[in-house]
């Protein structure tokens, strides 16, 4: 078997110095975090077989880490270090699901006791977690089509969320069905009785939005001639949808976060909190994170929606799906216009399946009604898709000059595909640079760069770069 992946949060160094030189070797690889939100990020990124975290934290504390755990990776047992030991913590990180509890100061030894304990119990928990999993009867899972691993790790990430109250950002480009998921994370949840409510942070002005979400008394502004609910109360007991949060503005995004952190929430104009009862799922098509470094989107506020990440792939990355859906689109359109289709030409199903789609699932959904509605007969050809020959495979893949985009969605994915090519060859002569620099040394490469070995090695796996076969040429 292979090194065991260990992730060690604290945020003393000497502590994390000292449990990395314990365990490190042949046996173990550790990765150390200096805060619970970026052991977070860690486990958005990798498996861990481990996790050893301190519980009094400035920030995010153990047990919130803990927590994140139990959702993001079920099957890794988690330890609790701490030097404030009372039986009051110890019962409460084993309430939340730790596998054992170390007070400081220890031992080595006690704490490689405690390690090798942890790793025989990883055994017992994915086989639990795996027959838990396949137990749970899945509700909702008829609107999603697609049987793709990239659209299995979301189904799976959904059952995985849907039996918690932690805060959920769906992230994808517009069309790739973020409210399918956050509708079917309250339908597998136990709040799946009480109120779905959808709001739309993109379609009302920044005055109005507040007053939808939070709710205001009467009087409060001009036009407030009677007292209004807002949507937080609304749905309380239930889940609440934000989609499009990216759009709120940033005197709203504290207020936000306010009612994120206190879980209450105060009408326009009055002086009493009320408190709610929700299950928050956000929803955006830009990059949250990136807002926060051009100081558009509160860093704070950010952590406090990105708990459980859940990405959609957009449909060019899991065109194995797209037979699939054309199938669920012809039946669904040919019965709802009443017309007799038996099917695709050949020549149709080729356009359809080595189209880009920019705009998405939802755009091969409209692409397939418009075609049933224009056929002349039982057969779709080319000619009814109305799709042209050069846009095909969507905007160029290398130079974009002379291809004019023709909707907004087209328009936007263009834009990501530039920026994303510009950095890719940035990164790509980063890698390299480094790597010619320590004669193609990995390690080195990453320690002269600051960058941890393992995420270096990722950043190779993903650019497409070969260390063996550079030297080999």
């Amino acid at each position: 078997m292979g090194q065991f992946r260990v992730l060690v949060v604290d945020d003393e160094a000497v502590i994390r110095d000292a449990l990395k030189r314990i365990l490190e070797g042949e046996r173990f690889s550790v990765e150390t975090c200096v805060s619970g939100h970026s052991a977070i990020e860690s486990l958005h990124e990798r498996d861990f077989d481990l996790i050893v975290t301190d519980l009094k934290m400035p920030g995010m504390n153990g047990i919130e880490v803990l927590k994140a755990v139990k959702t993001l990776q079920p099957g890794a047992p988690v330890i609790m270090i701490t030097g404030y030991a009372s039986v009051d913590t110890a019962v409460e990180a084993m309430k939340n699901g730790a596998v054992d509890y170390i007070a400081k100061p220890f031992t080595p030894e006690q704490f490689l006791e405690k390690v090798e304990r942890a790793l025989e119990q990883r055994v017992v928990l994915m086989k639990e977690f795996n027959q838990k999993m396949d137990a749970i009867p899945r509700h909702g899972f008829d609107l999603f089509v697609g049987q793709s691993k990239e659209m299995q790790k979301v189904y799976h990430r959904i059952m995985q969320v849907a039996t918690t109250d932690s805060t959920v950002l769906v992230t994808g480009e517009s069309g790739t069905g973020k409210e399918l998921v956050a509708r079917a994370i309250h339908k597998n949840s136990s709040r799946s009785d009480k109120a779905f409510v959808a709001v739309d942070c993109s379609s009302l002005a920044e005055n109005l939005l507040e007053s939808e979400l939070f709710g205001h008394v009467k009087g409060s502004f001009t036009g407030a001639v009677q007292a209004k609910t807002g949507l937080f109360k609304v749905a309380d007991g239930g889940t609440l949808f934000l989609d499009e949060v990216s759009n709120i503005s940033m005197a709203t995004q504290a207020k936000l976060l306010r009612v994120l952190q206190e879980r209450m929430v105060t009408p326009i104009g009055g002086t009493q909190p009320v408190p709610i009862n929700i299950h928050l799922v956000a929803a955006t098509n830009r990059s949250l994170r990136t807002m926060v470094t051009e100081g558009t989107f509160r860093e704070d506020l950010f952590f406090r929606l990105n708990i459980i990440p859940i990405e959609l792939p957009p449909l060019r990355e899991r065109k194995g799906d797209i037979p699939l859906l054309i199938s669920h689109f012809l039946k669904k359109f040919t019965a709802m216009v009443g017309k007799n289709m038996r099917g695709i030409a050949p020549d149709a199903m080729a356009l359809l399946e080595s189209y880009d789609y920019p705009g998405n699932v939802r755009e091969l959904e409209n692409t397939i009604e418009r075609a049933v509605v224009l056929a002349s007969g039982e057969i779709i050809h080319k000619e009814d898709l109305e799709l042209r020959a050069e846009d095909v495979g969507g905007p160029p893949s290398g130079d974009a000059e002379g291809y004019v985009p023709h909707t907004a969605d087209e328009l936007k994915e263009m834009k990501r595909h530039i920026r994303d090519h510009a950095v890719e060859s940035i990164e790509k002569a980063f890698v390299m640079s480094a790597l010619e620099r320590n004669n193609w040394n990995i390690t080195r490469a990453a320690e002269e760069t600051g960058i941890l070995r393992p995420n270096f090695q990722g950043m190779l796996k993903r650019l497409g770069i070969s260390v063996k076969a550079q030297l080999e040429k």
